[in-house]
């Protein structure tokens, strides 16, 4: 379950508060896959962020008993003074990781960094730290994956393993998901919440929901 309850969100401007959810109550239905559709500024991202706990709302607040991953890919919390392995364990404990060598060492054997695992993070490429936080989040069991363009991390050959791993966890969790290409939406999703004029509406039927988004 994960209930908004009373949200509103808004952000400060020359011309006043933004806002972009008022007063906003919804359950996210559990047991989907669910993707989030909405024309340009309908606030689709700050949604997304405030699933994540990424960002706070001005008012109310976000209720759940589930597991929610940090977005997929994004390197939330990768501190670059640290080596991937020290990195990695920090991750590992915040989140209640039991056995931390073997944490360590599927992260290390996903992300594909070799002998820089050792090195400073600042030292790595963008793409190799989006590894990195990939890795440390698919190599923990959440109830709820948030994936924000996830499966654009790194070369073709490592996105088709981000791809697949994500499709795994599928069988043993659901995923909420962020996209700017529709193929990807169907892929990974068998539902939608569509934004629009700050409101949010469940479908059951992806196929309506995107035939709808389309027609915004």
């Amino acid at each position: 379950m994960i209930k908004l309850q009373n949200i509103t969100k808004y952000y400060p401007s020359d011309l006043g508060k933004q806002y972009i959810f008022r007063d906003i109550n919804f359950e996210i239905p559990a047991g989907h896959n669910i993707g989030i559709l909405g024309s340009n500024g309908a606030g689709k991202s700050t949604l997304f962020r405030l699933l994540a706990g990424s960002e706070y709302p001005n008012k109310g607040k976000v209720i759940t008993d589930k597991a929610i991953s940090w977005p997929v890919a994004l390197a939330t919390g990768i501190h670059p003074q640290m080596t991937g392995r020290e990195n990695t364990r920090f991750i590992g404990r915040v989140n209640g990781v039991a056995d931390l060598d073997e944490y360590e060492e599927k992260v290390k054997s996903f992300a594909e960094l070799g002998i820089k695992y050792d090195l400073p993070v600042r030292t790595y490429s963008s793409g190799m730290r989006s590894r990195l936080a990939f890795g440390c989040c698919i190599a923990i069991d959440f109830d709820i994956y948030l994936i924000d363009e996830a499966t654009s991390v790194g070369d073709q050959k490592f996105r088709q393993k981000a791809r697949q791993a994500l499709l795994e966890k599928r069988n043993t969790a659901n995923v909420i998901m962020v996209s700017h290409e529709i193929k990807e939406i169907e892929e990974f999703c068998d539902s939608a919440i569509v934004l629009h004029d700050g409101k949010l509406t469940f479908y059951a039927d992806l196929q309506e929901a995107i035939e709808i988004y389309k027609s915004l």
